[in-house]
């Protein structure tokens, strides 16, 4: 067992996301219908079946955050509010981590189980830090050296330009939040975390990344401070465990309707194995906390009943615990009124945290 294990059991977490526009504004939202009605049963659900004792939820609008937070604060869970405005620049999400942070006071008025995560990956989510107008083309910044080079050159180090970012984002939030704080840092990131409670990273393991992955998690604790992966998750195919956060990528959105790309073959077992591995490597290396990535996806739905098709099964490029239906009006048998049914993974994750 690692030195680094701490007495207090590990928090048993799930990402949870009300709706983001990742690929801009003028795109759908990862989550188009929004029912309180089922909101409050799924967190029931990640509660009572799951035993997930913490919630990161996630999304954009600060109006379905509280409801959801509420919810979730109903049942019991210890929520990490997590609000994620893709392609903001510095000025206007400042604006909006304020206005968020003066929401989540108010959450934790009424209960101390209150968490805020000062953004998301913004080196590549925000605007500035690195080259590109979109989340989209700032990943292909980064994915190829020497665009990176000449946009480091043009702009300067994204690390240092990012950190005094989260010093001013970390000062504007304390004005209106007396809670904790943490940010959702890339691995890629070089965060400075003073202005910090946690050191909060989204922790995917690949296949470039396998062999360093302990020792790169390692790292984290010489900060000194609490360290909660925030993110970690595998989507449900052959081979998505060495795609690690870049899994979701197999899906031809150029085709109408959209489908999955030649050779990606559905496999319920991968996600489980990797949730099993990574949930084991964090017990023994005494992270505080881990929030699987994520419960359910809505844009990547299962076929519909007009089709068996298994090019058309989009959970399968999903990191979803179920899967989501193509009717968002139908409903599950084992869960009626609710518009999914519970992958392999979904049972993995409930024996593993309970």
């Amino acid at each position: 067992m690692s030195g680094n294990q701490t007495a207090r059991p590990m928090r048993r977490g799930i990402h949870y996301d009300i709706g983001t526009y990742t690929r801009g504004q003028a795109a759908a939202s990862s989550r188009e219908s929004f029912d309180p009605a089922v909101v409050r049963r799924e967190m029931a659900v990640i509660r009572q079946e799951l035993h997930c004792t913490a919630v990161r939820i996630s999304g954009q609008d600060p109006g379905r955050l509280a409801v959801a937070a509420g919810f979730a604060l109903e049942q019991g869970l210890e929520v990490w509010l997590s609000p994620s405005y893709v392609d903001a620049t510095e000025e206007m999400m400042l604006a909006y981590l304020t206005d968020c942070a003066k929401a989540a006071e108010s959450m934790r008025q009424k209960s101390p189980n209150v968490i805020f995560v000062a953004g998301c990956e913004l080196s590549l989510f925000m605007k500035g830090f690195i080259a590109g107008e979109t989340a989209a083309e700032r990943m292909q910044t980064m994915m190829k050296p020497w665009r990176l080079l000449a946009s480091t050159l043009r702009r300067g180090s994204f690390h240092r330009r990012l950190n005094a970012f989260l010093s001013r984002a970390a000062d504007a939030i304390r004005e209106h939040f007396r809670g904790r704080l943490t940010y959702a840092s890339g691995t890629w990131e070089n965060v400075e975390w003073r202005p910090f409670d946690y050191v909060g990273v989204d922790c995917y393991r690949d296949s470039f990344n396998k062999r360093m992955y302990r020792e790169k998690l390692r790292s984290y604790f010489r900060h000194v401070k609490p360290v909660v992966v925030l993110e970690f998750g595998c989507c449900t195919y052959r081979g998505a465990e060495d795609k690690g956060g870049y899994g979701w990528a197999v899906v031809d959105r150029s085709a109408a309707p959209n489908r999955l790309k030649a050779g990606i073959e559905r496999d319920e077992s991968v996600q489980v194995r990797y949730m099993e591995e990574l949930l084991a490597i964090f017990a023994e290396e005494g992270v505080d906390g881990a929030f699987w990535f994520t419960f359910v996806m809505p844009l990547y739905p299962g076929n519909d009943e007009r089709s068996d098709d298994p090019a058309y099964d989009l959970d399968t490029a999903s990191y979803g615990l179920v899967k989501p239906y193509a009717d968002p009006n139908r409903s599950g048998s084992a869960y009626p009124g609710l518009p999914w049914e519970p992958k392999a993974s979904f049972h993995a994750l409930s024996r593993l945290y309970e």
